[in-house]
């Protein structure tokens, strides 16, 4: 039997951490992808408004008004 406790007493280890971790990943990836729902939800409420626009999008929005204004 001490044998068995020796073996058997890692290996329920390993597979607690490995079940914990597997449930942390899980719910890590759950809540990265609601709130990427949520963002992009948020951005068709708003007419595709994106928050953080590059300097090469935003110059080429300035330059649309430029010349929406002329």
């Amino acid at each position: 039997m001490d044998g068995l406790q020796q073996i058997g007493v890692p290996v329920v280890g390993i597979v607690a951490v490995a079940a914990l971790t597997f449930y942390a990943v899980s719910f890590s990836e759950l809540r990265e992808k609601s709130f990427r729902d949520l963002e992009e939800r948020e951005e068709s409420e708003n007419g595709g408004f994106k928050s953080s626009l590059s300097s090469r999008d935003r110059r080429a929005r300035r330059k649309a008004e430029k010349q929406a204004k002329s």
